[in-house]
């Protein structure tokens, strides 16, 4: 079964990216994004894509340039997420085959987003739109909209999320932070995935 939920791996190193990518899968995430401000981050979307691209959509975070997406693709990641609605980067990742999930706030950037051919929308930071926002929003997007809360969502708010619209979330230091070991975050994995389970009952 996969969920929704995109693990975000800011910062971390390659030498350990495979073993993360293995608990993570074993735990029921299987899409994982490595943002492009870690150390070395192509080397680590390359060996996880190697490993493990037949079972889990890998890719990059903080994706901002047409280059940066040449980049990925060449690299074995098969998925885009930005910070931002640049129409150009989506159009580019769409081009080349690849999953793309803006980051957008308001109205104007969703639909920008929708129209230039996003899978899939990142409301970020979520905790600024808030779930009665998200609400709001959610009724004037079209229904197949997926919605993903990223930046201050965790086990203990996924069902409220998920009540105003969420369609899943990103979650970062919440399963990830440099120094964590592959058994620190199985642990989290493991949480994560049973509260989620538990919201989309």
């Amino acid at each position: 079964m996969s969920r929704n939920i995109i693990a975000i791996l800011r910062g971390v190193q390659p030498d350990e990216a495979e073993a993360i990518c293995d608990v993570l899968i074993q735990a029921g995430i299987d899409r994982i994004e490595v943002p492009l401000n870690s150390p070395d981050p192509l080397e680590s979307i390359r060996r996880m894509a190697a490993a493990f691209g037949q079972n889990a959509l890998i890719g990059a975070g903080t994706v901002l340039s047409l280059e940066d997406v040449k980049n990925v693709a060449a690299s074995g990641g098969r998925m885009i997420v930005s910070p931002d609605a640049n129409t150009e980067v989506i159009i580019a990742s769409k081009a080349a085959g690849l999953a793309s999930y803006p980051g957008v706030l308001t109205p104007t950037e969703c639909f920008a987003a929708l129209r230039a051919g996003a899978d899939g929308l990142k409301i970020f930071p979520s905790f600024l739109m808030g779930p009665e926002g998200l609400k709001a929003i959610s009724a004037v997007l079209p229904a197949e909209t997926d919605t993903y809360a990223v930046g201050g969502v965790g086990p203990k708010n996924f069902a409220e999320w998920i009540a105003a619209g969420a369609a899943g979330f990103g979650i970062g230091t919440g399963i990830y932070k440099p120094g964590f070991s592959a058994s620190d975050v199985a642990a989290r994995a493991t949480e994560i995935v049973a509260a989620y389970d538990e919201a989309t009952k």
